[in-house]
This record gives C-alpha cells, structure tokens and sequence, in this order.
C-alpha cells in the first residue's frame, strides 16, 4: 500500500517533476505534488510524495529528511491525516471594507 510523506522546506522554483525523480532514488514514486498558493500562484514551499510501499517511503525519509536539495533543507516525514478545520468567522464570505454604496431599487 502507498505511504504519503510530507516534504517541506521545498525551494519555490521547485517543479513536480523534479521532486518526483529526486524521490525516486529511494524507490518508486505513485505522484509528487507541490501545494500551491491560490492567490499568487507560487509554490507555498512544501507538498507531498506518495511512494509506492512502506518500506520505499522509510528509506525515503531516512535518506532524505535533513539533505539540501536545491539550495534548501528537507523536512521529509510520514503525512499526517488533513485535520478539519474551525469554520470561518465571517461564514466563508469577505466582508470586510471596500466602498459603501447606496440601496439597489426596483424601477418596476
């Protein structure tokens, strides 16, 4: 079965790609992603990498958690299951600021 681990400290001009056949030294890699900011659309510097066995993922993170790649240092460990989240206090919706306006009215 296939054990997602946590990479951080990714540099920004990381690629998916790159990350995949970095992590494939260690075994067979099912996919890499790196997280993506969805306001700038820049790398948020970490992601994940689903290798294919447990034993594959724990050499993984043996070889590779504390090792410069690319000018940074790994944090490379077992994922953890995505907690919920606390709602948001403004119910999802930004209302904050911006410029007042008068009422809307029907011309019926």
């Amino acid at each position: 079965m296939a054990k997602k681990l946590y990479v951080g400290g990714l540099p920004y001009s990381t690629t998916e790609d790159a990350l995949k056949e970095y992590f494939a030294q260690a075994g067979s890699v099912d996919t890499a992603t790196i997280i993506i900011d969805k306001m700038s659309g820049r790398s948020k510097g970490f992601g994940f990498v689903e290798m294919t066995t447990d034993e594959e993922a724990q050499k993984a993170v043996e070889q590779f958690n504390g090792v410069e790649f690319e000018g940074r240092k790994l944090t490379v460990n077992e994922a953890r299951p995505m907690e919920p989240r606390a709602p948001r206090r403004d119910g999802g919706f930004n209302r904050g600021g911006g410029f007042g306006g008068g009422q809307r009215r029907n011309n019926w």
